[in-house]
Formats: structure tokens, sequence, C-alpha cells
């Protein structure tokens, strides 16, 4: 039996069905779980004092493109819309191979661990010299965060009118089987998982119509989720429009993309009768405030859909247009973009951390994860909320308000990722030496 107490902790959000917050209580983890949560608790495991600090739910980043933290700040994409982004980075991402997904994963799991991300999803949609996805699977394990891959795709080229270069894109046939190798490999449905697979074309625009159903009715035999793009820009719409003939909410519908096991990145420009169908089906949404500013894309209309009842999470997104995974800040950027368009009670500072938690698990149908409750998993997060950043805060709860961005422990399944708020499964120098060297090799 392995136990461990978080004690004393000036606050606890506990994101329960009562939406709960204790003072000056404990946490018992047991065996990956949460024992207890109450007053004067007792363990003859470690003790871990949490007087001055802030307990959450680990957060849950619902959208990444792990791969490009090798591509933060390339010039000729740092002012560029989505499309002329992508079409800049294509051509520097047909030249990774395994051990670039590797490292760039890692290095982005590090990242969002010292946030307090617990649980993360991964788009990767391009398998260039011989990358796989399980690339991504071995880092995130080495690493010991909770992990929910998905096997995206791209299957029209430029030489088809398409966006990617004709090397960037593969087979529909070979994708749908490869989509079965991983799911029977590595998917685990089982409660308390570390690691479930999705399958996520990459977006409507780079897949055909037929790989869009195909891949749905191959989620639905295999009991996996959808992920892909939805509706993330003006160019986005006008594509469907000019291809499709519809909005994508439309598209998305009739090709099986709606329902409680699908969850679309982005939705910038969802209108009422998209919103209300996401509601209806209860289909999920990965909202990704930090890159839509970035590439220019807009403000997702998330206090509407909230209202509306959709499900809605948090994301990161890539680092090619974030520059950063941080996913405590892009809560705070979630709350503050709402404000910015709906006014300043259109959000607090509460609602939006519990996006970015209960919001994450419930989207990626993780209901053992996201609250601090007895038998949920015991994946946590601790915040030092007596340092500089928190000083003068008459409600350090408030976390998104005047709250520190990087944890002091981590936990994960129980486990200790993060002490005094360094990475305690990997040895991160040289794995930053490491990334160092491939980036050296793309610049040259």
């Amino acid at each position: 039996m392995r136990e461990t107490l978080i004690r004393n902790a000036d606050h606890i959000l506990t994101m329960d069905d009562d939406r709960r917050e204790l003072r000056g209580a404990d946490v018992l983890i047991r065996d990956g779980q949460i024992a207890a949560i109450g007053h004067g608790l007792v363990t003859r495991g470690e003790v871990v004092e949490a007087r001055g600090c802030v307990v959450t739910p680990g957060l849950v980043n619902t959208h990444h493109h792990l791969y490009q933290t090798l591509t933060r700040a390339v010039p000729g994409g740092q002012d560029a819309l989505l499309f002329g982004w992508l079409k800049t980075l294509y051509p520097i991402w047909a030249r990774f191979g395994p051990e670039e997904m590797f490292t760039s994963a890692q290095i982005g799991l590090a990242e969002l661990a010292l946030s307090g991300c617990t649980l993360s999803s991964d788009h990767l949609y391009l398998y260039p010299n011989g990358a796989r996805l399980e690339d991504t699977i071995h880092a995130a394990g080495e690493l010991g965060l909770r992990f929910h891959p998905t096997r995206g795709a791209m299957s029209i080229g430029e030489s088809a009118g398409g966006l990617p270069p004709d090397s960037l894109v593969e087979h529909e046939a070979d994708i749908l089987n490869d989509c079965i190798r991983v799911v029977d490999a590595f998917h685990d449905a089982s409660d308390g998982s570390m690691c479930r697979v999705g399958i996520a074309p990459c977006s409507p625009f780079s897949v055909s119509r037929e790989l869009m159903r195909d891949a749905a009715l191959l989620a639905r035999d295999k009991g996996v989720m959808l992920h892909t793009h939805l509706a993330e820009n003006d160019e986005d719409i006008a594509y469907s429009l000019e291809k499709f003939g519809c909005r994508p909410g439309q598209y998305a519908e009739d090709l099986g993309w709606t329902g409680a096991d699908v969850w679309h990145a982005h939705c910038v420009k969802l209108d009422g009768q998209e919103i209300d169908l996401f509601a209806k089906t209860r289909t999920g949404v990965a909202h990704c405030p930090c890159s839509n500013c970035r590439l220019g894309s807009g403000i997702a209309p998330v206090r509407t859909m909230r209202d509306a009842g959709v499900k809605v999470a948090l994301g990161v997104d890539g680092s090619a247009s974030n520059d950063a995974g941080n996913l405590i800040a892009e809560a705070r950027q979630a709350m503050l973009l709402q404000r910015v368009s709906k006014g300043a009670d259109a959000m607090s500072a509460r609602e939006a951390l519990e996006i970015a938690t209960r919001g994450g698990a419930e989207v990626l149908n993780r209901p053992d994860c996201g609250q601090i409750a007895p038998g949920k998993r015991a994946d946590i997060a601790i915040w030092d909320v007596s340092g500089l950043e928190s000083a003068g805060s008459w409600d350090p709860a408030a976390l998104l308000l005047a709250g520190p961005m990087k944890v002091r422990y981590l936990y994960v399944e129980g486990r200790q990722i993060v002490r005094d708020g360094q990475i305690t499964t990997i040895d991160v120098e040289a794995l930053i030496a490491r990334q160092a060297r491939l980036l050296s090799g793309l610049m040259a």
C-alpha cells in the first residue's frame, strides 16, 4: 500500500459535484487514488506540508501538437495567418524523425507538468522519416503524465489542391490500418488508464470526406474518441463553404463527427446553430485562446457555448503557434478574452479554473479525473501562494488573478512528478541539450 498525505493546505479547490472549497485541510492519497479529504487525517506514508499553498485537481490539456516545441518563433511564420503559417512550417516538419518527435514531446510535456497539467492529449498528424505515434507515447510514459494521444493524418497534398506538401501526406488505407494498429497496441479503456488513444484526421481541408467518414466508423467500432480542427478562422469557414457547400458544423454532423465521443479544437467561428448542435449532441470543444490570439483567428464564443450547455475545455495548441505550453496561463487568457468580449463579469477566475480541470476531464470522457474527491485518481497540483506572485492577494484561491504560473508539487496517479518546482522523473537539463542539438541540425 502506497500512501501520501498532503497536509494543512491553506485552500483546497475540489471541483467536486458541490464545488467544495476547504481551508486548512488534508488530502490522503492511497495507491493512485484519493482516499479521503478532511481535517486531521493521518498516514504512515509520506507527508507533504502544504501550508501556504492552494491545492487543485491537475489541469487537463485537450489540444496540443507536441512535436512543435522544436519550431517556436520560426521566422516567416511569426506574423502569418493560419494557412500561411502552416505553409511556412510544413517544409521544416518534413525533416523530422523519431528522435525529434520523442524529444519535442518530452519538452512539451515537461513544460505542461510545471504548469500544473497532469493529463494531456496530443494531435500528431504527420509521420515523416519513420516517425510513429508511439514516439510520443514513450515520451509521456517516461515522464509519468497521463496521456491521450491521437493518431492524426493528412491525405490531400499540394498536388491535389491541399495545403501540405505531398511528402507529408499518406495513403488513406495506410492511415486507417495504422489507426487500428496503435489503438490495439496502446489504448487502455480502464478507469485510471495512463494512455488512451484517439483517431484524429487533421482537418477538413487536409483529408477527404471519405477518410473523415471512415475514421468515425472505425473509432466507434474500436470504442475510442474522435478529434480534429474545426471552424478555426475565417479562412477555414470560407474553405468549407467553397469546397463542401456548407458550414463546418454541418459538414461534421453529416459525416458522423458529433457526439459525446467527439471533441473539436478551436471552434472560434461557430455560429448559433452550430453551438446548439454541439450542445444537443454533447460534442466537446478544446478552446485554445493563446494560439487563436497569436494567429489572429479571433475570440471563441466560450461564454455563449457554456451558457448553451456545450462541453468546453482548454488546449495550449502547438508551441509553434502559442510559443508556450503553460496551461495555467492558458486558463487566465481564456478568462481575460471572455471579459474583453463580453464584459468584466463574463467569466470568473474559478470558472476558468474549472474549465481547465473538470471541464477538460469531461471533454475527454475521464470522470475518474479532474476532481479532488474520494475514489478519483490522485492527479493533484499544489501551488505555493506564499511568494511574490500572490503577495497582497485577499483571495489566494483565485489563482488566475494573482497566483504562480508554476507548481510547487505535482502528482499523477499518486506519483510525484514535480517537487519544489523541479521535474523529478527525467533529466531536464540533458533533455534541453538534446533538443538544442536537434534544433541546430534543423537550422543548418
